[in-house]
């Protein structure tokens, strides 16, 4: 069974440094001291498949790209596998991403994991699209900003997992969406999103984050986000600090406060102050005793992600210093009800953090109303 890998080494750097993507802002990110994240992606699902490749029972063989694509992170974890024949460019692109699915396939490769965002996922559609490639499968490990498709798993692990199920026949195939952000749209605090096609997978629903859905634009809905909000701001000290993730239910927040939110980004509050689209390193200059710190953060629709989607400017080491019992989850019974298998899930990039978050937590699901749900 061969098994490929596409790695977008530029994917989910616009996160932590609060760019809403990477799109066309490398460079920005670069300057703002953004540091790769895909490789560090990659190594975690090597290292999690290498006890496959390396078991003769298994009769599993890696196929990379070269260089940053792939084979880098390869030889690194001292994983056996073997390269295509493909250029690529120093700095990679769309095209060179095509060109790896191209040559994956042509070297006999039928299921291809890619690491990087929606963006890679809607170059690896076009690719498969442009050649006709009906029955190839598709698996992709997070790592770009916001990923809002369903053909990821929901952590680099999950992905080695899946491979292993499929190497022993259990897994069928499915259709996952590949959805398209308008990048510059989000940048400018505008949600625009759209279905742009379908990629075949493997079907382990267990493993696999689903697609974003928005929340239900109903008067219940609104009403019951603004009772969960005010129970917040009733909670809240005067002389605390608190880091507002992004979306509609956390804004009421804000609206009760008087203050500007920034929907689609992260803001601090802070003694009457709000701070607007904030990313790690300002939340660190800004956050002076993180005893009094708390974190506003509600799921996405459906996945039931908390953090790492879209909110990584609340990075592991923001996370981490703030307790547990700080982190307030704010979602109306609605949206608890259409998450996929009933539970949160978190994917931070850091895997001793996702533990500590892992376990039963308290959600605040109406006015004085709380439900302890689990996280994976």
């Amino acid at each position: 069974m061969l098994v490929g890998l596409v790695v977008n080494p530029i994917a989910g750097l616009g996160g932590r440094v609060g760019l809403k993507g990477t799109d066309g802002v490398v460079d920005e990110a670069l300057k703002l001291g953004a540091e790769p994240v895909a490789p560090g992606r990659a190594k975690e699902f090597l290292e999690s498949l290498l006890p496959l490749v390396s078991s003769d029972a298994r009769k599993i063989e890696l196929v990379t790209c070269p260089d940053a694509m792939g084979a880098d992170y390869s030889i690194e974890i001292g994983i056996d596998h073997r390269i295509v024949d493909v250029h690529i460019g120093e700095q990679t692109t769309a095209d060179d991403t095509k060109a790896c699915i191209l040559a994956l396939y042509k070297a006999g490769v039928r299921l291809i994991v890619f690491v990087g965002g929606d963006g890679t996922a809607r170059d690896i559609f076009d690719a498969v699209e442009e050649n006709g490639f009906n029955d190839l499968m598709v698996l992709g490990v997070p790592s770009g900003v916001k990923m809002y498709s369903g053909i990821f798993v929901i952590n680099p692990r999950d992905a080695a997992d899946v491979i292993r199920l499929v190497s022993e026949g259990t897994a069928t195939m499915a259709e996952f969406e590949v959805m398209d952000a308008d990048e510059e749209a989000f940048r400018e605090d505008r949600f625009i999103i759209r279905l742009y096609g379908y990629l075949r997978g493997p079907s382990v629903p267990a493993r696999f984050q689903g697609a974003k859905q928005a929340s239900p634009e109903t008067i219940d809905e609104h009403e019951a986000q603004e009772a969960i909000a005010k129970y917040v701001v009733e909670s809240m000290t005067q002389d605390g600090t608190y880091i507002l993730g992004p979306g509609t239910t956390v804004k009421n927040v804000a609206d009760i406060l008087g203050v500007k939110k920034t929907t689609l980004g992260v803001d601090v509050y802070s003694e009457g102050t709000i701070y607007n689209d904030v990313n790690e390193e300002k939340i660190m200059s800004i956050v002076k005793d993180f005893e009094k710190v708390w974190i506003i953060v509600s799921p996405i629709g459906h996945q039931g992600m908390l953090f790492g989607r879209g909110n990584q400017q609340i990075s592991p080491k923001v996370i981490r210093q703030v307790d547990r019992d700080r982190i307030l989850i704010m979602s109306t019974p609605a949206k608890l009800r259409d998450i996929e298998g009933g539970t949160l899930k978190v994917d931070t990039g850091n895997p001793n953090v996702d533990d500590l978050l892992r376990g039963y937590i308290r959600v605040i699901t109406d006015y004085n109303e709380l439900r302890m749900i689990e996280v994976e």
